[in-house]
């Protein structure tokens, strides 16, 4: 009786083993993508968010505030080129949250710099908060991916 317990138990742990083995997940780990992107041992890396907010001097008049959004939009593909500005975009709404910025840095400074390249941030029209953030390194490739997938640029 005994030795059919242990045959049944060996089994058992046999049959785990090979459906452990089965389901497991293929480590696709990509050292020099790593390396390339700043990740650390989790795949993770740290940015700087800037989160946009409505500043003291919208303009008032439409073709002041065309002027400012053209201008706007054009410092963002040029960061984006430049490999600084990860990811940007607008959030939804009318709220005085008007979108983010994730910046290539760690540096609050550095961002600050970046920053202030943005005219409607020179004029006012926008104010940023920088906060540092822990995310996926694996952001470094969304400016990539979106040009395959864009018919129309900004």
């Amino acid at each position: 009786m005994k030795n059919l317990f242990l045959s049944a138990f060996a089994l058992l742990v046999l049959s785990a083993c090979e459906n452990i083995s089965q389901n497991a997940e293929v480590n696709t780990y990509d050292e020099e993508k790593a390396e390339r992107y700043g990740a650390d041992d989790y795949g993770m890396k740290t940015y700087v968010m800037a989160f946009l907010k409505v500043g003291p001097k919208r303009p008032q008049d439409s073709a002041t505030a065309a002027r400012l959004q053209r201008g706007h939009l054009d410092n963002i593909n040029r960061l984006a080129e430049a490999g600084m500005l990860v990811v940007a975009g607008p959030f939804m709404g009318r709220d005085s949250l008007r979108g983010i910025y994730i910046f290539n840095t760690d540096n609050l400074q550095e961002a600050a710099s970046l920053v202030e390249t943005d005219p409607a941030i020179q004029s006012e029209s926008l104010v940023m908060d920088l906060r540092l953030w822990y995310g996926s390194a694996a952001l470094m490739e969304v400016n990539e991916i979106h040009e395959s997938i864009a018919k129309i640029s900004i």
